[in-house]
C-alpha cells in the first residue's frame, strides 16, 4: 500500500514539473515576441549632433615644427613653427606648396609673427624678435636687426610705422620702424599682468591689452612718439586673457580667455570698461580672429569655434571642427587657417 502510494506521488511529481517546464517554455516565448518587431535600419538609428555649421576640413599640410601662428598675405601663409623657424606655404593652387622652411640664426620658440613690407617679424620669447626678409619667399633670409632681448615677447604688432610688442612682466614696448633696418625705440608700457597680446585703434590713439590673469587694459598712447601715455582703464576677466581683437567700430573688445572662453567687453566709455557677454565651448580658448559678426577661436583640445556675435550680450555657437590642438588662426573670404601644434596647419571651408 505504501508503495503505490509512493509511485503515484513520484507520478504527481513527475506531471507537475512537466507542466512547469511547459509554462516557463511559453512565458520565455512570449517575452522574446514581445522584444520582437520591425528589424532596425542602421540609418534610422540616432547620431551625434552635427554642430560644423557648414565648416568642412579641406586639406592638412604637415609642419616641420610645431605651427603656432599663420598670416597670408596674397596667396602666401606665413606660419610661426616654434622651434622650427618660418614655413612659407603658397596655397594659389589646388595642392598646398611648401616654399620654404627657414630657421637659420632663427632661435628660441616663434610664437607669433607679423607682416610689414618685405619683412616677417617673429616673436620668439626670450630670444626677442627675429627679422626675416621675404622678398623672394622661396629663398628667405634672417637680417640682423637688434629688436627687444632678455624678456620675455609673446606677440609682435605693426601699426603704420610702429611696432608694437608685448613682452610679459614687462607690459609693451614700442618702436618706430619707418627704416625697418634702423628701428628707433621708443619706450615701455608697463602694464599689470603679463602683456600678451596688443591692439591698437585705427587712429593710433588707444592701446588695448590683454594682461593674462589681470584681464585688459587701455591707455592712451596719442603722444607717444614725445614719450607720453598714459593709464585708461582696465576690466577683469575670468580665466587668462591671452588675446583681444576689436570691433569695427572700436566699442567692443573680444579676449580669448582660457579656460573662461570668450569675454566680450564695452570699451565705448574708457571710464566704465566692462563685460557684457560671454560664450565657454569648452578648451582653452588661445587666440581669435573676429570677421563680420562671427569670432573666429582656437581653443586647443577643442579645435576650432566659430561664434555668432551679432548680439554681443548673447553670443551663440555657429559652428565648430575638432583638431588635435589648436593654437592660431588666419581667415579669408573662403578658408578658415588653423596653426595645430600637433597636425600642423588645418585648411577649413567657409560655408556659403
Amino acid at each position: 500500500m505504501q508503495t503505490q502510494k509512493l509511485t503515484e506521488n513520484l507520478i504527481k511529481k513527475d506531471i507537475e514539473m512537466k507542466i512547469m517546464r511547459i509554462f516557463t517554455l511559453w512565458l520565455s516565448c512570449v517575452i522574446l515576441l514581445a522584444g520582437c518587431g520591425k528589424p532596425v535600419d542602421p540609418e534610422t538609428l540616432p547620431t551625434e549632433p552635427d554642430n560644423s555649421g557648414g565648416y568642412k576640413r579641406v586639406d592638412t599640410i604637415p609642419a616641420s615644427g610645431y605651427a603656432q601662428d599663420v598670416v597670408k598675405r596674397d596667396n602666401l601663409l606665413y606660419i610661426a613653427q616654434g622651434e622650427g623657424g618660418l614655413m612659407i606655404v603658397d596655397v594659389s593652387g589646388s595642392v598646398p606648396q611648401t616654399l620654404s622652411v627657414t630657421t637659420e640664426n632663427i632661435e628660441g620658440y616663434s610664437y607669433e609673427l607679423t607682416l610689414k613690407d618685405s619683412l616677417v617679424y617673429m616673436a620668439a620669447g626670450s630670444n626677442g624678435i627675429f627679422v626675416v626678409n621675404i622678398i623672394n619667399p622661396e629663398e628667405p633670409h634672417w637680417i640682423p636687426i637688434t629688436l627687444t632681448s632678455n624678456v620675455n615677447v609673446k606677440n609682435v604688432y605693426v601699426k603704420g610705422n610702429f611696432l608694437f610688442n608685448s613682452i610679459g612682466e614687462h607690459g609693451v614696448s614700442i618702436y618706430k620702424v619707418a627704416d625697418p633696418l634702423d628701428p628707433i625705440y621708443l619706450g615701455d608700457i608697463q602694464t599689470p599682468g603679463f602683456g600678451h597680446d596688443v591692439e591698437v585703434t585705427a587712429d593710433t590713439s588707444l592701446l588695448i591689452v590683454a594682461c593674462g590673469e589681470l584681464g585688459l587694459s587701455m591707455y592712451n598712447i596719442s603722444e607717444f612718439q614725445q614719450g607720453n601715455t598714459s593709464f585708461i582703464g582696465s576690466c577683469d576677466t575670468p580665466g587668462y586673457a591671452e588675446e583681444v581683437a576689436l570691433s569695427s567700430d572700436e566699442s567692443f573688445a573680444f579676449l580669448a580667455c582660457g579656460t573662461s572662453g570668450l569675454q566680450i567687453m564695452d570699451i565705448s566709455d574708457t571710464t566704465e570698461i566692462h563685460i557684457v557677454g560671454s560664450y565657454d565651448g569648452g578648451g582653452y580658448a588661445k587666440s581669435l580672429k573676429l570677421k563680420g559678426n562671427l569670432i573666429y577661436m582656437a581653443a586647443e583640445l577643442s579645435g576650432l569655434q566659430v561664434i555668432d556675435v551679432s548680439n554681443v550680450t548673447s553670443p551663440v555657437l555657429a559652428g565648430t571642427i575638432d583638431t588635435e590642438f589648436a593654437v592660431g588662426l588666419e581667415i579669408d573670404d573662403n578658408y578658415v587657417y588653423v596653426t595645430d601644434e600637433t597636425e600642423g596647419l588645418l585648411m577649413i571651408s567657409i560655408p556659403d
